[in-house]
């Protein structure tokens, strides 16, 4: 599932200031100013993208994710924070981010693994690495420096820092944070960090509040597993509303016996905006049509809510990194497996 958490997407549009609309901004990504940051309330990956893609035509991005890294507070994370907080050394709570980080992103995965200068704590970022995703990949290494230094006991910097993507045109800000070499056009995207400073007991280390606050994670985690009924009643009823363009939330809603706050409501309780199901529901009934050759392109296109093909083409790219020709013929020639495609 193709998601992030809102609470990024807040703080992006928090550290830019005054260059951009700020309201205006989260408004066009699906996200009410006006409503307690939530970081169980989720957005689409690449609504996520394009708003960081619309900022950067506004003002300078360059330094905006290392900003961004640096406000992250442990607390902002929920249970999850709270769990990386109490966990005993910094190792544990690396690990147990790698464990839960599927509560508050569909998108990232993480992995540690060991080097002979110490750990690395690794990201893995599906998808195009268009602007939006390298600003994200930035902001999320910084954001595990900021966390890092909020539980160590001592001054914390890493080993060094690697960026898959290419160097923007200046890393003088990014280095002097990091207080490391910031290497950018490297294999992977990773902090490392000295097995000294892995195995250094945390501030708040606490094996009982950890132990409850794990309990606690896997039971979100088993929540994942199973969509909630008003999630997937709601899904059906978008896409048997899609052939008639892009439905209300409204519309959805007094379908389901409720009201459109109520929809938003439940919705939210399950981290989850109309937006976000909506995109998700386009993007699984597309990739399902396009498997059978009965459908045209040009009737995938319009029973998933799109008026012309041509933008479907541009959606369905953005999704999945292909356009759908070539996906379908892909499938029919059985050219690879499903978990290669981009999601």
């Amino acid at each position: 599932m193709a998601y992030v958490t809102s609470l990024f997407a807040r703080k992006m549009v928090a550290a830019a200031g005054r260059g951009i609309d700020q309201r205006a901004t989260l408004e066009r990504a699906g996200i009410d100013p006006d409503a307690p940051w939530d970081p169980k309330v989720m957005i689409a990956a690449t609504t996520y993208y394009e708003m960081l893609e619309g900022m950067a035509e506004q003002i300078d991005v360059t330094e905006l994710p290392v900003h961004v890294g640096a406000s992250m507070r442990c607390d902002e994370y929920g249970a999850l924070g709270l769990a990386w907080k109490a966990a005993p050394t910094l190792k544990a709570s690396c690990s147990r981010v790698d464990r839960y980080a599927r509560i508050w992103t569909g998108v990232v995965t993480y992995e540690l693994r060991n080097d002979t200068r110490g750990i690395l704590f690794m990201l893995h970022r599906e998808g195009e690495r268009r602007l939006g995703l390298r600003l994200s990949n930035e902001a999320t290494l910084a954001s595990a420096v900021s966390l890092s230094r909020q539980v160590c006991p001592v001054p914390f910097s890493p080993v060094e820092v690697l960026i898959q993507h290419k160097e923007p045109k200046s890393k003088v800000f990014h280095e002097a944070w990091f207080g490391c070499p910031v290497h950018f056009g490297a294999d992977l995207d990773a902090v490392l960090i000295s097995h000294e400073a892995m195995e250094r007991p945390n501030i708040l280390g606490d094996e009982g509040i950890s132990r409850y606050l794990m309990s606690d994670l896997d039971t979100e985690l088993t929540k994942l597993k199973t969509p909630p009924q008003v999630v997937g009643d709601a899904r059906n009823a978008i896409a048997q509303a899609l052939n008639e363009g892009t439905p209300r939330v409204a519309d959805i809603a007094k379908g389901l016996g409720m009201s459109a706050r109520s929809f938003h409501r439940r919705l939210s309780e399950h981290g989850l905006s109309f937006q976000t199901l909506t995109e998700e529901t386009r993007r699984e009934l597309a990739e399902g049509l396009l498997r059978d050759e009965q459908y045209s392109l040009a009737e995938v296109a319009f029973l998933t809510g799109f008026s012309e093909q041509s933008s479907f083409t541009r959606a369905f790219k953005r999704w999945l990194g292909t356009t759908p020709a070539h996906y379908r013929k892909a499938k029919l020639m059985n050219a690879f497996p499903t978990s290669q495609i981009k999601h």
